[in-house]
């Protein structure tokens, strides 16, 4: 064999690639370590409260109301879109149900017909960011005040009880404990798997990230991207609606102001999670971590004795450090791409 031919069989880089399951499960492992290393923290902090059993209770009953969000707004955001009106949603949804009910319609059709009304919204967003190529960020922000304003109207501003007494089987579904167990987390582990296998064991799960990664190649493969945008943003509106039921009944009352705050809280917790500003890539375990990671911030530093004014800039600095880190993760992928280094 000639020198030449010896020399055209080594490789051109000797750096070892990493295994398949890292490149894959990378941003998971990452987040979870993350989890890991900011609950020693909290623990080393503030070892009284982070070792008493009562705290991961009250995480367990909170952070679904806007952990389950995160886990549908997971799909839009891979799809390189987003929603900013799903706080509205979550009342407007809730508004319906309390009219359908004061109006003596038995409470699974009342909730339904929520449920519906979730629907519409997030069609109606879906088809005027994807048929119409209307920026998601623009138009989301005007349907907010949008279903808002339909809700502040509907309701006249007032709240509606929803009291054990009136609504015992909602109570028991979405407040009361299972085997001790909070039963916010039981729905928001139960919605995850299922999302999960939507988007990783289903064809409209492999349409999300295609139509994410680019949508030009979506077309010409035969993928209807108008249609898998405007389910991914249904499913939001669905699952907003959701959110919305559970943490009204959590307080035992539906404010007109329900949703409010939980904007910045799910969408740190999807950008947290790993998905990608730039669509294409994202993790439903990712989210589902990273929103108990949210959920103790606040708890966190309250208890290791900072002023509570830090949280919005630590939810700050969780946005602004996750896209940053994405955005050098893509530029370098996609430079290894070009160059094969």
């Amino acid at each position: 064999m000639s020198t030449e031919t010896q020399k055209a069989r080594r490789p051109a880089d000797n750096r070892v690639a990493p295994p398949s399951w890292l490149r894959r499960y990378g941003s998971q492992l990452g987040i979870i370590g993350v989890g890991i290393a900011m609950w020693l923290g909290f623990v080393l902090a503030a070892p009284a409260v982070f070792t008493n059993i009562d705290i991961y209770k009250a995480f367990a009953q909170t952070t679904p109301q806007f952990g389950i969000i995160a886990l549908a707004l997971t799909f839009v955001v891979i799809t390189g879109e987003i929603d900013l009106s799903f706080p509205s949603i979550m009342a407007l949804g809730t508004a319906a149900f309390c009219l359908l009910a004061q109006a003596s319609v038995p409470w699974p059709l009342a909730l339904l017909g929520a449920f519906v009304v979730g629907a519409i919204c997030g069609w109606i967003n879906g088809t005027l960011v994807a048929r119409l190529n209307i920026p998601s960020l623009v138009i989301t922000i005007g349907t907010s005040f949008l279903f808002r304003g339909l809700e502040l109207v509907l309701m006249n501003g007032t709240g509606v009880p929803l009291t054990a007494d009136k609504y015992p089987a909602l109570h028991a579904i979405f407040r009361e404990p299972v085997w001790g167990m909070p039963v916010q987390t039981l729905w928001m582990i139960a919605i995850g798997v299922a999302l999960w296998l939507l988007l990783n064991r289903s064809r409209f799960g492999a349409h999300v990230f295609l139509v994410g990664d680019n949508p030009t190649s979506a077309r010409l493969m035969g993928i209807d991207v108008v249609r898998v945008k405007t389910r991914a943003f249904t499913l939001v509106g669905v699952i907003a609606v959701l959110a919305g039921i559970m943490t009204s009944i959590y307080g035992y009352y539906f404010w007109p102001t329900t949703g409010d705050g939980f904007l910045l809280n799910t969408i740190a917790s999807v950008f947290l999670g790993g998905t990608s500003v730039f669509g294409g890539t994202g993790s439903i375990v990712g989210s589902f971590v990273a929103s108990y990671i949210i959920g103790a911030i606040n708890a966190g530093i309250v208890s290791a004795g900072i002023n509570a004014f830090y949280t919005q800039l630590c939810f700050g600095l969780v946005i602004v450090v996750s896209v940053v880190l994405q955005t050098i993760i893509e530029r370098r992928i996609r430079r290894q791409s070009i160059t094969g280094r």
